[in-house]
C-alpha cells in the first residue's frame, strides 16, 4: 500500500513538473521564431506577400469581459507590431495594408468547439490603399482557394470576432467601377487615447460618443469630393445593440450632404438611423451620389430622418421620413422609400407642398431661363429668339430606376394675384416610361386634368398627352379685373396629342391630334389685355374695340396638329359687335405664326375697324398689322362650322355638367342645322 501511495506521488508530481515546464515554455518562448514561418504560410493562403516585421508576443490574461469560473482562465493576447499585406500582382503599388501593431485576444476554449473566437482586435495607425479596376478585380477580395474545394471538405471553422478598435491612420481609395478617388485621414478627438481605455470605456458603458475625427478629399463620378466628420472608436461587430456614431459634411460638386446618427450591427450591415440633410443647386444632381433619379429643380434643401434596413428581402430599403425642406421657395414635407432591388431599384412614398409656386415647376420641362440653368448646373442653353423648351429630357436615367409618388400641391400661386389653385399628380416610372396619370389642377373654379405618357425606352421619345379643362371660370382667371367679375361665362376644352422627341420644343415641333375649346359668356378689353401681359392681342383688341369693354357671345375653336403645324378649320368668335374669324396656321417645329383675323360688323353698330388684320413672326417676335384690302379667307371658315366640326363634340364642351344654357349652345345648333 504504501508503494502505491509513493508511486501516485511520483507520478502526480511528474505531471504538475511537465505542465509547469510547459507553461514556462509557452511563457518563456520567444515567439519571433515562429514569424518566417506564419510569414510563409500567410503569403501562400493569401496569395500575396505578408509579413511581420516587428516583435511577435503572447501574453496571458484574464479576460475582463467572461464572468464566473471562465475568468480565472488566462486568455492569450497576441500582438505583432509592423504588419504588412501586400498587393495582388495586378494592383499599383506595393502595400494594400499596413499597421503599426496589431493586438488581439483569443479564446482557447472556444477552439474546442472549431471556433477562433476573437472577443477583440486593436489596429494601431493603419494605412490602406483601397484599388478596384473597372473590369471588378478589386485588392480587398481575396481567393483563398474555397471554389476547388467540395462542400464537404470546406472547413467548419467559424471566426467570431467581437470588437474592432482603431487609432489614427489613413486610407485611400481608387475605384474605377464607382469612379472614386478619395483620400481620408483619421486622428484621435484631444490628447491620444491609449487602447486599453478606449476599450474598456466602451464596454463599460455602451458609450456612443465620438472618439476620431476624420477628413477626406478626392473626386467622386467627375466632382470634386470634400468632407470632414466623426466617429466612434469601437466598432462592435457581434453585439448588433451597440451603436457606432458616425457624423459627416460632405460636400460633391455643388450638393452638400450632412448627417449624424449611429450604425448598428455593421457585421450585417443591419441599419442606420441618421438625421440627413440635403441641399444644392438642383434635386437632379443627386443622381451621380445616390443613384436616385430626380427631377430638375431649383436650389433645394431638406433636413428628415434617415433609416435603412441594409439586409431587406427585397434588397437594401431606405426610409427618409417625415423631411421638411424648400426647393426654390415653395415648401416641401414628406415621406419616401427607396428599395434598392431587382430588377432595378425602386422609389415610392408622397411629396407636399402647402403652397408652390408656379415658376418652380419650369425646370421640370427645361422652361427656367438660361442664367437659372446655369445655376443648378445644366450644360443646355435656350437659343436666343426660340420660345419652347429645347432642354433634352435625360432619358438614360429613367431606365435606371422605377418609381411611384404622389405629389400634391395645396397651393399653387403663379403670383401674389392670380392663384392657380392646387396640384395633384399621381408620378410613375416603370423600366423607362414616365406617366403622370392623372396630372390635375385645380384652376378657377374648375379643372384642367391631363393624362401624359412619354415613353423614354424608345428613341426618340414618344410622347401622349390628353388634357380636359371644365368649368374654368372667366372671373376667376382675373379676380383683380372688376368688369370680369359680372361674367358668368366659362372656358371648356379637351386636346387629344401625340409627338416625339426628348423635349417639350421637339414633342409640340411634331405634334399630331387636335384641340377643342369653348367659351361662352364673357368680356374682353383692352385693359384685361394688358393684365395679362398678351401685347399682341392687346393690340388687336385696340384696333377692333378701341378702349372698350366688348361682351363675348361666344368663342369655339376645333384646332388640327399635324407634324407640328397646328391649323384652324374652325376658330370663330362671337361678340356684341362682331362675328370674327380666324384662320391660318401655327407651326410649333418653327415656331413661326401665319394669322389671319377678320371681323365682320354685325349692323349698325358702331365699329372701329374698315380692314382685317394679321398675325405674322415668331412666338418671339410676333408682328400683328392692318391687311391693306379685303381678305380671302384660306378656310371654309362659319359657313362651314357643322360641315367640317363634329359640332356635337363642341356642343358637349359648353356645358357638361348640363346645369347652363349659352348663347354657343344656340350658335352652334344654328350652323348644324344650316348644313
Amino acid at each position: 500500500m504504501a508503494r502505491v501511495h509513493r508511486v501516485f506521488i511520483w507520478v502526480a508530481s511528474g505531471i504538475i513538473l511537465l505542465l509547469a515546464a510547459l507553461v514556462l515554455a509557452v511563457l518563456l518562448f520567444d515567439w519571433n521564431r515562429l514569424r518566417p514561418i506564419i510569414n510563409e504560410k500567410a503569403s501562400e493562403a493569401l496569395d500575396r506577400p505578408f509579413a511581420i516585421e516587428g516583435d511577435l508576443s503572447v501574453d496571458w490574461r484574464r479576460y475582463p469581459g467572461a464572468f464566473g469560473w471562465r475568468g480565472w482562465i488566462p486568455w492569450p493576447i497576441i500582438a505583432a507590431e509592423q504588419l504588412r499585406m501586400g498587393n495582388p500582382d495586378w494592383a499599383e503599388g506595393d502595400t494594400f495594408v499596413s499597421l503599426q501593431r496589431a493586438e488581439m485576444q483569443v479564446s482557447l476554449l472556444a477552439l474546442l468547439t472549431r471556433t477562433v473566437r476573437i472577443p477583440h482586435i486593436s489596429l494601431q495607425q493603419p494605412e490602406a490603399s483601397l484599388q478596384r479596376l473597372a473590369d471588378g478585380r478589386a485588392n480587398w477580395t481575396f481567393d483563398l482557394g474555397r471554389e476547388e474545394q467540395d462542400e464537404d471538405e470546406q472547413s467548419t471553422w467559424i471566426l467570431d470576432i467581437g470588437t474592432i478598435a482603431f487609432d489614427q491612420g489613413q486610407v485611400t481609395i481608387d475605384d474605377a467601377v464607382s469612379e472614386l478617388m478619395l483620400e481620408a485621414h483619421i486622428e484621435p478627438l484631444g490628447e491620444p487615447m491609449a487602447f486599453d481605455e478606449l476599450v474598456g470605456t466602451a464596454q463599460a458603458t455602451g458609450s456612443t460618443e465620438h472618439a476620431f475625427a476624420w477628413r477626406a478629399s478626392g473626386r467622386y463620378q467627375g466632382q470634386r469630393v470634400e468632407g470632414e466628420g466623426k466617429a466612434g472608436g469601437v466598432l462592435a461587430l457581434q453585439d448588433a445593440d451597440q451603436p457606432f456614431p458616425l457624423e459627416a459634411d460632405v460636400r460633391a460638386g455643388s450638393t452638400r450632404i450632412q448627417l449624424s446618427g449611429t450604425l448598428t450591427d455593421p457585421r450585417n450591415l443591419g441599419a442606420l438611423d441618421l438625421q440627413l440633410k440635403l441641399s444644392g443647386t438642383s434635386l437632379s444632381n443627386l443622381y451621380p451620389l445616390t443613384g436616385v433619379t430626380l427631377p430638375d429643380t431649383p436650389p433645394y434643401s431638406t433636413d428628415g430622418q434617415l433609416s435603412a434596413e441594409l439586409k431587406g428581402e427585397n434588397g437594401a430599403t431606405y426610409h427618409y421620413r417625415d423631411f421638411n425642406g424648400r426647393i426654390g421657395d415653395s415648401d416641401i414635407h414628406g415621406d419616401l422609400t427607396y428599395v434598392a432591388g431587382e430588377p432595378r431599384p425602386r422609389l415610392s412614398g408622397s411629396v407636399v407642398s402647402n403652397q408652390l409656386l408656379f415658376s418652380d415647376l419650369a425646370p421640370l420641362i427645361g422652361a427656367d431661363s438660361n442664367e437659372q440653368k446655369q445655376a443648378r448646373g445644366s450644360d443646355a442653353r435656350q437659343p436666343a429668339g426660340k420660345v419652347l423648351p429645347v432642354e433634352e429630357f435625360r432619358t438614360e436615367r429613367w431606365q435606371t430606376m422605377d418609381a411611384d409618388v404622389r405629389v400634391r400641391g395645396k397651393r399653387i400661386v403663379h403670383n401674389e394675384e392670380l392663384p392657380i389653385s392646387d396640384l395633384d399628380a399621381r408620378v410613375q416610372l416603370e423600366n423607362g416610361q414616365l406617366n403622370l396619370t392623372p396630372l390635375k389642377f385645380g384652376m378657377a373654379g374648375g379643372t384642367l386634368e391631363a393624362d401624359i405618357a412619354l415613353n423614354g425606352a424608345n428613341t426618340p421619345l414618344q410622347g401622349k398627352a390628353r388634357v380636359k379643362a371644365r368649368g374654368l371660370r372667366l372671373k376667376d382667371l382675373v379676380p383683380d379685373f372688376e368688369p370680369m367679375q359680372t361674367s358668368l361665362g366659362e372656358l371648356n376644352g379637351d386636346a387629344d396629342l401625340t409627338g416625339t422627341g426628348n423635349s417639350v420644343a421637339a414633342l409640340l415641333g411634331s405634334a399630331d391630334g387636335q384641340m377643342q375649346l369653348v367659351i361662352n359668356d364673357g368680356t374682353v378689353s383692352r385693359s384685361l389685355m394688358e393684365i395679362a401681359g398678351l401685347n399682341v392681342a392687346n393690340y388687336l383688341i385696340a384696333r377692333m374695340f378701341g378702349d372698350e369693354e366688348v361682351q363675348i357671345h361666344c368663342a369655339v375653336a376645333d384646332l388640327r396638329f399635324d407634324k407640328g403645324s397646328m391649323t384652324t378649320p374652325i376658330f370663330v368668335i362671337d361678340t356684341e359687335n362682331a362675328l370674327i374669324e380666324v384662320d391660318g396656321t401655327v407651326n410649333f417645329a418653327t415656331e413661326e405664326l401665319d394669322l389671319d383675323i377678320d371681323p365682320e360688323s354685325k349692323g349698325l353698330r358702331i365699329f372701329s375697324l374698315r380692314s382685317p388684320l394679321y398675325v405674322r413672326g415668331t412666338f418671339a417676335a410676333p408682328r400683328p398689322g392692318v391687311h391693306a384690302g379685303p381678305l380671302a379667307l384660306r378656310g371654309t371658315g362659319m359657313l362651314a362650322l357643322g360641315a367640317l366640326t363634329p359640332a356635337a363634340g363642341l356642343l358637349a364642351l359648353i356645358a357638361p355638367s348640363g346645369e347652363q344654357d349659352s348663347q354657343c349652345q344656340a350658335l352652334l345648333e344654328r350652323t348644324r342645322d344650316s348644313r
